[in-house]
């Protein structure tokens, strides 16, 4: 019998069930799926804590990579036997799994260049990075970006693929040893802000300028100090919201500080269109099946064990990504 974790009420880490499910057979428009990896994100806990409302009972988790073992009715993108990968929302909830059936639509096939466990821990970062480099600002050689959580699964792709387009990149940490970490992937200069102050750092190391643009997964504790490390005009991108979300504030504190810019992406908007994700993931799988990005998997749980990978992620004792092995 398939396996799946799902969970009855939001709350901490410990709510997650590992229990038996029926899989059954896809219905029209959907597929069955055997998964080889399962990705573990932030946002994760985000549906697990409430912060992202959703029915209860449900699954959990939205990115994974397997095997296509069955078809439903008017399924085309797919074959039986194909090899693939997905991440999404609310369409594809319920990914902690050892089976089960999913929607057609969000399927990418992966290429022979880039494995199951690979695919797991990159798809959603890969793709997020994707955007934040190629959609979100029309970056040249040259600038500079600061990078919040560099050493976290988005944060070492995004280092990477700054480098080599030849931006600076000011990352992050919380370590002396996740330090190491970003330096090896492409970050220019690390500021470990359990003891230095960021933005008075960063006005240091570009003479007093600020950066192009900054990258901010942290959110509410990070908001203030991320403002006050861009240059007039610069565009600052809230990706996540690791610490909390951002609390309301008047916009004219954006003028104050220098005329800047504010976004707040998100992945889905960025891969709704099919030839538009089409185009993000075939750059992805390029750089990756290269050589040119190295995808750094430094967590492997057992899908039984997601209590204690929540608790490992939500501790920021993880470092690159991590996946439950199937």
């Amino acid at each position: 019998m398939a396996k799946a974790v799902r969970f009855y009420e939001t709350g901490g880490p410990e709510v997650l069930r590992y229990e038996d499910v029926e899989v059954g057979d896809p219905g029209p428009g959907q597929v069955r799926i055997r998964h080889v990896a399962v990705g573990l994100n932030y946002a994760d806990t985000y549906f697990r804590n409430g912060t992202y409302p959703i029915p209860m009972p449900n699954g959990i988790g939205v990115e994974a990579a397997g095997v296509v073992v069955a078809l439903g009715e008017g399924v085309s993108n797919v074959a039986v036997g194909d090899r693939v990968t997905y991440t999404g929302f609310i369409n594809t909830l319920g990914a902690y799994s050892t089976e089960r059936l999913v929607a057609a639509a969000p399927l990418i096939r992966l290429p022979e260049t880039i494995a199951f466990e690979t695919a797991a821990a990159m798809t959603m970062r890969g793709l997020t990075s994707a955007y934040l480099m190629k959609k979100i600002h029309a970056f040249k050689e040259g600038d500079s970006l600061l990078l919040h959580a560099a050493a976290g699964g988005v944060g070492l792709i995004v280092s990477q693929w700054a480098k080599l387009l030849g931006l600076t990149v000011i990352g992050t940490v919380s370590s002396a040893a996740k330090a190491e970490v970003a330096r090896a992937h492409g970050c220019a200069h690390v500021i470990d802000y359990s003891h230095e102050d960021v933005a008075q750092r960063v006005r240091q190391l570009t003479g007093g300028r600020g950066v192009d643009v900054v990258f901010d997964s942290v959110g509410k504790d990070t908001f203030m100090g991320s403002l006050d490390s861009l240059k007039r005009r610069g565009l600052l991108v809230c990706v996540g919201t690791a610490s909390g979300t951002i609390p309301p504030f008047d916009p004219q504190l954006l003028a104050m500080k220098g005329s800047l810019y504010m976004t707040r992406p998100a992945l889905a908007d960025y891969i709704a269109d099919p030839a538009e994700k089409a185009e993000l993931a075939e750059e992805l799988f390029g750089l990756v099946g290269s050589g040119l990005i190295r995808i750094e998997i430094n967590q492997h749980y057992a899908l039984q064990d997601a209590v204690q990978a929540h608790r490992d992620l939500e501790s920021r004792k993880t470092t690159g990504s991590s996946i439950f092995v199937i």
